[in-house]
């Protein structure tokens, strides 16, 4: 596929489940370990400028997308210790448009982000660390979103995928404007 056909939206494609294995469970893994470094090395040396540019036409802008980044995070992390607790509990959805124009977002700078997700990471991969395989294809939750119950395998490649679809979101952009 050439470059001009990547749908900007999708960069890496859309979030495909794989079925369960210890190589995808390591990979997974580490992608979740790794995010904050990722994220934080995309947007390294950006200005304000930059940081105000959306990665697409009607798209966040970067700064906007570092935030989120760290809002869905808090969001999954929550997920993922209910559903490891819970009997196949219905997991709180929340509508990410209306969190991104909320004035932390708004008036904080991105590193605070990039700080919240190193932490968050840490705590979250050391969770996720020590989840039996059984678990990984018997602890489900309901996603109200996606109007269907979900392992919790299914969430953990739907969050190492989202964190590097974000990552190229800002380094698709940088690319394309030869920053």
């Amino acid at each position: 596929m050439s470059v001009a056909a990547v749908d900007p939206r999708y960069p890496i494609g859309q979030y495909e489940p794989k079925p369960f294995s210890i190589e995808q469970k390591i990979e997974w893994l580490a992608d979740i370990k790794f995010l904050p470094l990722h994220i934080e090395n995309a947007i390294l040396n950006l200005d304000e400028a930059q940081l105000q540019t959306p990665y697409r036409e009607g798209g966040w802008t970067v700064h906007q997308l570092v935030h989120h980044v760290a809002d869905s995070h808090i969001n999954a992390y929550c997920r993922f210790k209910v559903t490891l607790t819970e009997d196949n509990p219905t997991i709180k959805t929340y509508e990410e448009q209306h969190w991104a124009e909320l004035n932390d977002v708004k008036k904080l700078p991105v590193n605070i982000s990039i700080t919240l997700l190193h932490a968050l990471h840490v705590r979250w991969y050391e969770t996720l660390k020590y989840v039996t395989d059984d678990d990984w294809n018997n602890k489900t939750a309901y996603h109200p979103g996606l109007k269907k119950t979900v392992r919790l395998w299914f969430l953990l490649g739907m969050y190492a995928w989202h964190g590097k679809h974000h990552v190229a979101h800002i380094t698709s952009l940088r690319e394309r404007k030869g920053w």
